[in-house]
């Protein structure tokens, strides 16, 4: 099979007039990275990879140690739908190796890669559905507010708007570049729009929100439109968040159903549910990577806080939606506090992580929270036994650094290095003087 997919990529290649082929690869913090082979060159990289410079690359290799391999995944060529017609260009995602040819641990999808194997290995294939929502704005002045590009709320549409036609376009592409998407409208806050895409195994999915968040950007700049996945970019706005849908399945079946269970969660699922919200507190520096995250995660704009889960309520950090006429394999749960400007290969890594460490521990799910936990007070939650989620990057940092689960999931590299550059990034945020500060305080003392 793979060598019949990658005798295919080469024969697209010839047959399209392709160019150049974008190498494509993610740093820890995932950003998207690249660098362009000619067709020539495309055999020899499929066979043996492509040497670069790692130590160029946040995250990757130490100067002593510094090149490695990118190894192209033929399974993700696909051609890129934007640029010159005339001199067509296609990209492929890759696996970055060592130069002896072992997978290299500062590899954001290599740790992913790692963890979907060993579900596939307990029978199970781990699916992922997110919500990405983000905000198009007017090009950025430095300084000023953003400015949204329309007053719109949550599924508004009028005609010869441009909001709706830059989100037709992207849906239009990402498609073109085999990613379905299910749902498309107007979220809340001005400028907000939300993409949902559509269930597919974890390693997949993961490659699909960069090309997606890449291709948000892409098309909104050729309007003269700034796009942003930033979790909190106004205040007294909603932030965007990426709601993520999952399952795991056994074969064809959903080992997340049972019939027979009045929420018609089976015990995996259940398990599942217990083991992320056990370690919510240990993984959100890497689902919620930014000290603006955790602007949007407070009371009162429908982002989650509290440790919880409910079966229809938004308040709570696992929400388990009502499937459609019972259909077993639509049942499913949703982890509701990641943001879209997260490293996917990680946050997926981490999050499926805890959710074994569930499973394979056991672990038993506490009872449902029905009620608006915005309304409690924080003594009754402590007698009901609901935690808060860290509410500071640096509240983050300090409890995955103690996370034995966190440092297995990502490797003692990437877990290292995570820590040192958000802790840096704590630090030059704690020496900032904002305008709040200006406003509340320079006159008054």
């Amino acid at each position: 099979m793979l060598e019949q997919q990658r005798d295919y990529v080469l024969r697209s290649v010839e047959e399209r007039g392709v160019r150049l082929i974008r190498l494509w690869f993610t740093d820890v913090l995932g950003n998207l990275k690249s660098l362009a082979i000619t067709p020539p060159e495309l055999d020899n990289a499929l066979s043996d990879g492509m040497t670069f410079d790692g130590s160029s690359i946040d995250g990757f290799s130490r100067v002593q140690e510094s090149d490695v391999l990118a190894i192209p995944d033929p399974d993700t060529y696909e051609l890129l739908p934007w640029g010159d017609p005339l001199a067509p260009e296609a990209r492929i995602f890759c696996d970055v190796h060592h130069l002896d040819g072992t997978p290299f641990e500062g590899d954001p999808r290599q740790v992913l890669r790692r963890h979907v194997r060993a579900a596939h290995e307990a029978g199970l294939t781990f699916y992922m559905a997110p919500d990405v929502e983000f905000f198009y704005f007017e090009p950025p002045v430095p300084g000023a507010e953003p400015v949204p590009i329309d007053q719109g709320g949550f599924f508004d549409h009028t005609t010869n708007d441009l909001t709706g036609e830059l989100r037709k376009q992207t849906i239009r592409t990402i498609e073109t570049m085999g990613i379905p998407v299910e749902y498309s409208f107007h979220e809340d806050a001005p400028g907000q729009q939300e993409i949902d895409l559509r269930h597919t195994d974890a390693m997949t999915m993961a490659d699909s929100v960069m090309t997606l968040r890449l291709a948000v950007r892409e098309i909104a700049a050729r309007s003269g439109v700034h796009a942003t996945f930033m979790p909190k970019p106004v205040e007294g706005m909603q932030g965007s968040g990426m709601h993520l849908h999952m399952s795991l399945f056994r074969g064809d079946e959903n080992a997340f159903y049972d019939g027979d269970d009045r929420y018609r969660l089976s015990e995996t699922a259940k398990c599942f549910m217990a083991g992320l919200l056990r370690h919510a507190k240990e993984i959100t520096a890497v689902t919620n990577q930014t000290v603006n995250s955790y602007k949007r995660l407070v009371p009162d704009f429908e982002a989650p806080v509290h440790i919880s889960w409910a079966r229809n309520n938004r308040s709570g950090l696992i929400r388990v939606p009502i499937a459609k006429s019972s259909n077993p394999l639509a049942t499913r749960i949703e982890y509701r506090s990641a943001d879209p400007a997260c490293n996917p290969y990680l946050a997926f890594s981490v999050i499926l992580a805890a959710g074994m460490r569930g499973i394979e521990g056991g672990y038993e799910l506490p009872v449902e929270a029905d009620a608006n936990l915005f309304e409690i007070d924080d003594d009754e939650l402590g007698q009901r036994g609901i935690d808060k989620l860290p509410q500071s990057l640096h509240d983050a940092l300090v409890v995955m650094e103690e996370s034995s689960l966190v440092r297995e999931a990502l490797g003692e590299h990437i877990f290292e290095w995570f820590l040192r550059n958000k802790r840096s990034e704590w630090r030059a945020y704690k020496t900032q003087v904002t305008p709040f500060e200006r406003d509340r305080y320079l006159r008054a003392l």
